[in-house]
């Protein structure tokens, strides 16, 4: 068995593939990507099946070993990329050959990026998923962040590789990282309560992103918010969900989100700006706009229609 081999594995990098879906009744979470676009992207530039297995390299750091002929893609985060230490492009794909040495450095925009490999990467499936849950410890290897001296096998063998075909997207495409953000939310029942006037607050005043902030959730900081209701039962939590815990200090969940909670909703962050807000570090600051499950809707098909109006103007490499 053959692969890359884990010299150095950064702050920290975890296995993810689409997620794990229809599983919360388990309480199993969802996991997944962070930054989805990213992670699409990187597949798509090989020619991956959407949703293979990848790393996801928070903040950077990672270097690997190759111990066989396949081609990567890295996407995401800035972050210094080079093989054999010659410095590459991001968003294209690479050939690697059985030997060389890869190399990210730590990120000076955005916060993660994702390496994709051709075919994915061979990890077997928890519940329906590879996709690593550090607080599951299911997934990836072993359920935990990797390791240096472990080995990441590939699904596609090297001799598979002379029919490779490899694409960059240009760089007029790729996404800005520090752009200013607003967090488009569909409001949900619970919304209504918290007053007129705390809602006001929300839109009218700037978040910034907290250090305390992880894939479970983005927490923020501002003007705290007050909800009237004292009690409530835990329920089911979805993607993106804003919870208020007593503090008033918003939290949006993402990826490795809790299955269930007893805090007050707001409603939900659009997925798309999930997404970039996984790309955000502590201390930016970004603010809320409310908007309809009918808007919601026409922006995930708009993007959806973007994307695919890019992969054709994929340049071959």
């Amino acid at each position: 068995m053959s692969g890359f081999r884990i010299e150095q594995p950064g702050l920290l990098c975890t296995l993810q593939d689409q997620g794990r879906f229809g599983q919360s009744r388990l309480g199993l979470t969802t996991a997944g990507p962070a930054d989805g676009h990213a992670f699409r992207w990187a597949n798509a530039l090989l020619g991956n099946t959407p949703g293979s297995c990848a790393l996801e390299i928070t903040l950077g750091g990672l270097q690997l070993s190759a111990e066989q002929d396949t081609a990567i893609a890295v996407c995401g985060a800035a972050v210094p990329f080079s093989i054999n230490g010659k410095p590459k492009a991001l968003w294209q794909g690479h050939i690697i050959k059985a030997g060389d040495r890869i190399e990210l450095g730590m990120a000076t925009a955005g916060v993660r990026a994702y390496l994709a490999v051709a075919g994915g990467f061979r990890v077997a499936e928890q519940f329906g998923s590879c996709a690593t849950v550090l607080r599951e410890g299911i997934g990836g290897l072993d359920g935990g962040k990797l390791q240096a001296g472990q080995l990441l096998p590939l699904t596609k063998p090297a001799a598979a590789m002379a029919s490779q075909q490899l694409f960059a997207l240009p760089e007029r495409f790729w996404p800005d990282y520090q752009s200013p953000l607003t967090l488009r939310l569909i409001e949900g029942y619970q919304c209504e309560d918290f007053s007129v006037a705390e809602r006001q607050r929300f839109y009218q005043h700037p978040y910034q992103i907290s250090p305390k902030s992880d894939r479970m959730g983005c927490r923020l900081q501002g003007p705290p918010l007050h909800c009237q209701r004292s009690k409530m039962l835990s329920e089911g939590i979805c993607y993106g969900a804003v919870q208020v815990p007593p503090d008033g200090q918003p939290i949006v969940l993402l990826s490795d989100r809790q299955t269930l909670g007893g805090y007050p909703k707001l409603g939900s962050v659009l997925s798309l700006d999930c997404w970039q807000l996984a790309q955000r570090s502590a201390g930016f600051e970004l603010q809320f706009a409310a908007i309809s499950m009918e808007q919601a809707h026409n922006l995930l098909h708009l993007q959806e229609q973007r994307f695919w109006g890019q992969h054709s103007q994929l340049e071959v490499l």
